[in-house]
Order: C-alpha cells, then sequence, then structure tokens
C-alpha cells in the first residue's frame, strides 16, 4: 500500500488487510504536512502489518512549482526505490504526484509487481488549473504533458480504481478501458473515529468545552478559501460563546494565521494538526463543522475531512461547488447544508440557522453517524479490493504469460530462418 498522503482510512484498510493474512506494507510520504493516520504499529496490530515512511532529506515546497517538481521527482526515485525492493505481489498507489506514480510504476514492472492506480481525483485537470494561471502562456503546453503522462500510466496499470462514477466518462477520453476500472467510493475511518462527548478532554484542554464550535479540521491549501472562515468568525464576534477553530496545515491555514496576526480577532482559534490518537476528541469538540472548496477544484475531489466529519456525528456547513461530490454525499447522507463556494453571505446564513437550531443540529448529527455507520463497514470495504487485487494479478499473469509465449514464438521463427 502507498499512499502518498498518509490518510487514516488507507491505513484502516490496510490494517484490515493485514488482519485477513495478508502481508502488508504500507508506505507514505513523511515529508507531506496533511493529516495522517495512525503511522505507528498499534499493540493490537497482525504481525504481518507493517509501516514505513519515506522521506526525501529536503523541505517540500507546495508554493514553488520548479522545486515541487523537483521533490517529486526525487520522491517517485526514492519511493520506487523502496517499494522494488519489498517486491510485493500487488502495489496499490494513491494520492500521488504523477512524476512520482510514473517511477513507482515503472518499479512495479521491474519487481513483478500487478500494478493498481488508486485515483482520487484528476491530477493533470487540477494541474492544468493552477499552471494556466500562474503561468499563463507556458501553462496551456505543460498541462498537456501531465494530461498525457496520466493517461499512459492509468493506461499501463493493471487495475484503476476511482472514487465515483464520474471519473467513468474522463477515463474513457484518456484511453482507459472500463472493464479494468472499479468504483469504489472513500470512507470515513470509522474504526478510528468512535462519537466522543462534546465535554472532552481536548476540548477542556482548549477552554472549548463550554463554547459554541464551529470546526474546521485538515489541509486548508489553495483550493480552500481561507477568507470564508475569517468572515464567518468576523460575523459571529459578538457573540462570546462561539469560537470558529482551525485545526490545521497548509498554504491558506498559513495565510490566515499571518492575517489574525495583523488583525486581532479573538473567537478565531488557530492550531496545528493533532495526533491521530486525539483526533476523535478533536472533532467530538465540535457543534458544527466547515468544510470548504473552491469553484475550480472541479466535481471529482472529495475532502476526505467530510467523510471523518461524518463519523463524528455532527452536522457539517459545506461551501463547495454544486456538482462537487462530497455536496451529493451530503445530501446523500442529510447530515449538513452546502452552499455555494465562495459565497459568504449563505455561508454565514446557513451557519447562523445552525447556531440557533439545536433540534436541527441534533437530527444532522444522528443522520451523519447513521450514513457512516451503515457505508463505512470496512469488512465490505475490503472484500472489494481483495477482489480489485485478485484480477490485477490475473491480469498481469496473463499479459507476462503471452508475453513469454510471443517470445518463444519469435526465437522459434529466428531459429527457423537459420536453419532454413
Amino acid at each position: 500500500m502507498h499512499d502518498y498522503c498518509g490518510h487514516p482510512f488507507q491505513f484502516e484498510l490496510s490494517r484490515e488487510l493485514a488482519r485477513r493474512g495478508h502481508d502488508v506494507r504500507h508506505f507514505f510520504f513523511a515529508g507531506d504536512a496533511g493529516p495522517k493516520g495512525a503511522t505507528q504499529r498499534q499493540p493490537d496490530d497482525p504481525d504481518s502489518f507493517s509501516v514505513e515512511p519515506i522521506a526525501i532529506g529536503s523541505t517540500y515546497s507546495k508554493t514553488n512549482l520548479i522545486r515541487r517538481r523537483q521533490a517529486d521527482v526525487l520522491y517517485g526515485k526514492v519511493a520506487g526505490q523502496r517499494l522494488e525492493a519489498f517486491a510485493p505481489d500487488v502495489i496499490i498507489s494513491g494520492n500521488t504526484p504523477l512524476e512520482a506514480q510514473a517511477s513507482i510504476i515503472k518499479s512495479a514492472d521491474r519487481a513483478g509487481s500487478a500494478f493498481v492506480f488508486w485515483m482520487q481525483d484528476f491530477y493533470s485537470l487540477a494541474a492544468a488549473k493552477i499552471l494556466e494561471r500562474k503561468i499563463p502562456l507556458l501553462g496551456h503546453a505543460v498541462a498537456a504533458y501531465y494530461r498525457h503522462l496520466e493517461a499512459r500510466m492509468l493506461q499501463r496499470s493493471d487495475r484503476v480504481v476511482v472514487i465515483s462514477e464520474d471519473f467513468l466518462g474522463t477515463l474513457q477520453e484518456l484511453g482507459v478501458e472500463r472493464k479494468k476500472t472499479e468504483v469504489i467510493p472513500n470512507w470515513g475511518a470509522l474504526t478510528e473515529m468512535p462519537e466522543r462527548p462534546r465535554d472532552n478532554a481536548w476540548a477542556t484542554a482548549h477552554g472549548l468545552a463550554d463554547k459554541f464550535v464551529f470546526l474546521y479540521s485538515g489541509t486548508l491549501a489553495l483550493k480552500h478559501n481561507p477568507d470564508l472562515l475569517w468572515q464567518l468568525a468576523r460575523h459571529f464576534e459578538g457573540d462570546p460563546e462561539v469560537r470558529v477553530v482551525v485545526v490545521g496545515a497548509g498554504v491558506s491555514f498559513d495565510m490566515l494565521r499571518a492575517r489574525r496576526e495583523a488583525e486581532h480577532l479573538a473567537n478565531l482559534v488557530l492550531l496545528p494538526l493533532q495526533p491521530m490518537e486525539v483526533f476523535a476528541d478533536v472533532l467530538g469538540s465540535a457543534d458544527v463543522f466547515v468544510a470548504l472548496l473552491e469553484n475550480d477544484a472541479g466535481p471529482f475531489s472529495v475532502p476526505s475531512k467530510v467523510l471523518s466529519y461524518l463519523c463524528a456525528g455532527r452536522p457539517t456547513l459545506l461551501s463547495a461547488p454544486s456538482d462537487n461530490l462530497s455536496a451529493r454525499v451530503l445530501a446523500r447522507a442529510g447530515a449538513g447544508e452546502a452552499v455555494p463556494a465562495g459565497d459568504a453571505e449563505a455561508l454565514i446564513g446557513a451557519a447562523t440557522r445552525l447556531r440557533n437550531e439545536p433540534q436541527t443540529r441534533a437530527r444532522l448529527g444522528r443522520a451523519a453517524r447513521r450514513y457512516a455507520e451503515t457505508t463505512f463497514d470496512i469488512s465490505l470495504i475490503a472484500d472489494r479490493f481483495e477482489d480489485v487485487f485478485a484480477a490485477a494479478l490475473r491480469d498481469k499473469v496473463g499479459r507476462s504469460t503471452r508475453s513469454s509465449k510471443a517470445v518463444a514464438e519469435e526465437s522459434g521463427r529466428h531459429t527457423s530462418i537459420l536453419r532454413s
């Protein structure tokens, strides 16, 4: 298992597979600043499960495009070497920059491993939006290169797992066969996130136990508008009971922190990402969760934080494009309110309603936990991944057999020609 980001739900899958008797080694990028799952071995982990963080010996920059690409290339080489040394039957890799993923696929070929591309988003589409905004003249050409690279890797993969049927049309455009694609939606790590009381040790330690808390937890990056959180806090500044709490990291988190230092806003609480062992209490401290996505995030991206929010049994207030998968998940669960991306007035209006309607909050929170318990069953999810791995192995063996047969036939043909 290679998950560049080290998210909680991928760790949950790895542990479940190991409990079933598979020898599982979980690789992730130690230099990624986003939220992590349980990255250390736990007392009840089976002997067949191990964790291997990957470091590149330098700081990773998400703002400098040249340094970012250099780091991605280096990471791919290091990760590929480590995976190749393990030489597993199957490698599944997700959340990975394309140039790094390309190196990993090559290593899978050298190791004789079947390769499963776990696709969380169309990396090339996201890169195109950033590049065309930052370098308008050259951006289009570079974006075309990434689209070609992504298509080639998807075509070379033995199986492709996507998180929504929304991906299938674009995959077809990229030349990916439908028969080798499986749709498995993302989930929240339910086993890691029991419902916790509002008044818990973490909330008390941070002075939140007796406050009304709007909580944003997770990465706050370029596709998340920090101004919406600022305006939310500013709106409730006159309510002494309300706190807007941001537990995060990322470029936009740094921008929000700099702004708070320049302009005092007492009810905006900024905290770094918290360890996994207290994450359930962090989520438990919320009355309402907040999630943000900009319009250019597109229909494919789904913030994993929304899935974790559902596990915690609290309502979610989401600012996102109406066609985004996270908005549809929230509507399907009946677990919150979604407003148009970037619309601060709509966000504040929905926040005010949730602040003033405890019965609505309770109803939405119950629906959130109910959805998580009925949808995020790791045993059923692992069954589906085992089927994908088995199919990938069959295809890999079948191709190898056909290739060996072709080589033998070609060798025989040349021998016949020489004899004649």
